[in-house]
C-alpha cells in the first residue's frame, strides 16, 4: 500500500517545485511605451527565443524550461490561427489566448505528476495605449491583468520594484528600454548572496546578450518586430547616455541642496577668543 499524502500537501509540493524552477531563470519584463509594448529578456542564445509572435497584434514571452514553454507557444499559435480562420481575425485577442493558456496549465498542474516550470506573458497592442493588454499566466493556471508593466521569472519582485519607480505613461522607446535595463540589473546590485543567483551580473548587458522585441502600434497588420544588430546597439547607447545624464543631474541637485546657504552664521571660533568661547 502506498503512503497516503493529503491533496493539500500534494498541491503544495507541486507549487514549490514549479516556483523554484521558474525562479532559477532570469527575469524578463514587458512594459508599455508611447508607440506600443516593449519586451526585454536576457538571452545569449540566437536560436532559442523567449519572445515570439503569436498573432497579428499579439506577442508571447516566457521564462522557465524551454521545451515546455515552446510547446505552449506552438499550441497557442495553432489555437489563434484556427480561431481566426473559423470566425474572424478580430476574435483572436490576448484575453482569449491567456484564458486558454490558463486552462491548459491548470489542467497540467492538477492532473500531471510534474507541473510545467514556466511563467508566461501574453501582450496585445491596441489602437490607443488605453486598449493595450498585458496578461501574466503562472504555472498553476492563474491569470492576472498587468496594467502598464510586468516583471516575471527569476527575482521578479526586485525587478518589479525598480520598474515601478521608473515607469511612467507616454515614455519613448529609449526611455522604456532604459527603465527595463535598470530593472533587470536590480538583482545584480543587491546583496552579495543574491547577486550570483537569478539574473546575475546584468549591469552592462550587450546587444548580443539581450532579446528585445516590440509590438509597434503604428504598423497596420503584423505589429511584432525584433530589435537587433545596429538598431539595438543604437538604442542601448541612447538609453545609457540618458541614464548617465539623469544620474549626473541628480548628483548635482543633491550637492546643491547639501551645501550651506550664504546667510548661515560661521561655525568656527569667533575673533578674540582662543577656544571659540567669547571673552
Amino acid at each position: 500500500m502506498p503512503f497516503y499524502v493529503s491533496p493539500e500537501q500534494v498541491m503544495r509540493d507541486k507549487a514549490d517545485y514549479a516556483r523554484k524552477g521558474v525562479a532559477r531563470g532570469r527575469s524578463c519584463v514587458a512594459l508599455q511605451y508611447a508607440g506600443g509594448i516593449l519586451m526585454v529578456a536576457p538571452n545569449a542564445s540566437s536560436a532559442l527565443h523567449k519572445i515570439s509572435e503569436i498573432y497579428d497584434r499579439i506577442a508571447f514571452a516566457a521564462v522557465g524550461r524551454y521545451n515546455e514553454y515552446e510547446r505552449l507557444r506552438q499550441a497557442g499559435v495553432t489555437y489563434a490561427d484556427v480561431t481566426g480562420y473559423q470566425f474572424d481575425r478580430n476574435d483572436v485577442t490576448a484575453r482569449a489566448i491567456a484564458n486558454w493558456y490558463a486552462q491548459q496549465l491548470g489542467t497540467i498542474f492538477t492532473d500531471s505528476n510534474k507541473p510545467f516550470e514556466v511563467e508566461i506573458v501574453v501582450a496585445e497592442v491596441g489602437d490607443t495605449p488605453d486598449s493595450d493588454q498585458i496578461y501574466r499566466i503562472t504555472f498553476d493556471g492563474s491569470v492576472t491583468d498587468e496594467p502598464g508593466f510586468v516583471a516575471f521569472g527569476g527575482q521578479a519582485d526586485q525587478v518589479a520594484a525598480v520598474l515601478k519607480e521608473r515607469f511612467s505613461d507616454g515614455m519613448s522607446l529609449t526611455e522604456a528600454l532604459g527603465a527595463a535595463l535598470a530593472a533587470l540589473a536590480a538583482p545584480a546590485s543587491g546583496s552579495g548572496s543574491s547577486a550570483g543567483q537569478g539574473n546575475g551580473a546584468q549591469a552592462e548587458q550587450t546587444a548580443a546578450q539581450l532579446e528585445v522585441a516590440i509590438l509597434d502600434r503604428a504598423r497596420a497588420h503584423r505589429t511584432f518586430r525584433r530589435l537587433r544588430g545596429a538598431r539595438l546597439e543604437e538604442l542601448l547607447a541612447e538609453s545609457r547616455a540618458a541614464a548617465a545624464s539623469s544620474a549626473a543631474d541628480d548628483s548635482s541637485r543633491d550637492a546643491a541642496s547639501s551645501a550651506p546657504s550664504s546667510d548661515e552664521p560661521p561655525t568656527g571660533p569667533t575673533p578674540g577668543s582662543k577656544d571659540g568661547t567669547p571673552k
